[in-house]
């Protein structure tokens, strides 16, 4: 590492900015968290690990302006689940202005991977719609591209089924989709920041595995320690609870992601990639038993 950087992180207190708030803290580096709730469970643990935390929303340019003053890098990510898809590329486009206006010497901001290949995923168009405008700032930029999360296994939409037993995706069982753990994305920004120079003007998709969802299912049996069966949800009961997530699904099993995961870890050393089977053993499944107790009153 060439020295410690400044860097704000926004979204600190979600899972993606705050697996790369903790990277950052952990290799050194002084971490501004950017935050709608400095008050929250999430930022107190946080600031216990190093980071100050900074009162700011993406919405409000002027917060983040005064946020990024004193930063030499900064850490950018939407959620359109929260925001809404219009409202997440708006803010982007805003905070990524303040980030120009702000003098910040690196800009990573956080898309998701084929985003840039016109794939007609609402969530994913509104990322690339943010993309293209960092690209064209005329400042130093990064662009962290992530798969699906592997995290999503235990999602608020799939935990009761698994502490059921069941592993449901709308997916076939022998369609593999690519996958990154929380943790790498972390690492891997992390990288980004430290090599700096090296990565300006660049776009990085990045997954740490490929299994199907069958193959899934016999690693979490392994895990947890009791059988969990793969089950394929039907497209259409997907498109009724969202427009946006079935097309993705549609596409995972059409064109899916195309990471070249051998050379990314040729490339990014660093980042000790983690397979689903790491991932799996090192997550605490007693979530499961909470989660059942609760289903069960």
């Amino acid at each position: 590492m060439t020295g410690k950087r400044n860097i704000l992180v926004t979204g600190a207190t979600g899972q993606q900015g705050g697996a790369v708030a903790r990277a950052l803290l952990s290799r050194g580096h002084h971490v501004k968290a950017l935050t709608r709730k400095p008050d929250s469970e999430a930022a107190r643990q946080l600031a216990s690990a190093g980071a100050d935390i900074v009162a700011g929303d993406l919405a409000d340019a002027a917060s983040v302006v005064r946020a990024a003053k004193d930063v030499d890098t900064m850490f950018l990510m939407g959620n359109s689940y929260e925001a809404g898809l219009q409202e997440e590329t708006r803010q982007g486009i805003l905070a990524a202005d303040a980030a120009k206006a702000a003098g910040v010497g690196h800009l990573i901001y956080s898309s998701v991977a084929d985003a840039d290949k016109k794939t007609d995923i609402p969530h994913f168009e509104s990322k690339y719609l943010v993309e293209k405008h960092v690209v064209g700032l005329g400042i130093p930029y990064t662009i962290s591209a992530p798969v699906a999360f592997m995290e999503n296994a235990v999602a608020p939409w799939s935990i009761d089924a698994l502490s059921q037993g069941t592993h449901a995706f709308a997916l076939p069982a022998k369609r593999v989709l690519q996958l990154v753990s929380l943790t790498d994305i972390g690492a891997f920004v992390a990288a980004l920041v430290e090599r700096r120079e090296q990565v300006f003007g660049k776009r990085f998709d990045f997954a740490g595995d490929e299994l199907s969802g069958e193959e899934q299912a016999k690693i979490l049996s392994e895990a947890i320690g009791r059988l969990i069966r793969y089950q394929e949800i039907p497209i259409a009961a997907a498109r009724q609870q969202s427009e946006d997530a079935a097309l993705m699904f549609e596409w995972f099993d059409r064109v899916g992601y195309d990471v070249d995961i051998a050379a990314l870890r040729k490339e990014f050393p660093e980042v000790r990639w983690h397979g689903f089977a790491d991932w799996a053993r090192s997550f605490d499944w007693s979530v499961l038993e909470r989660t059942a107790s609760t289903t069960d009153r």
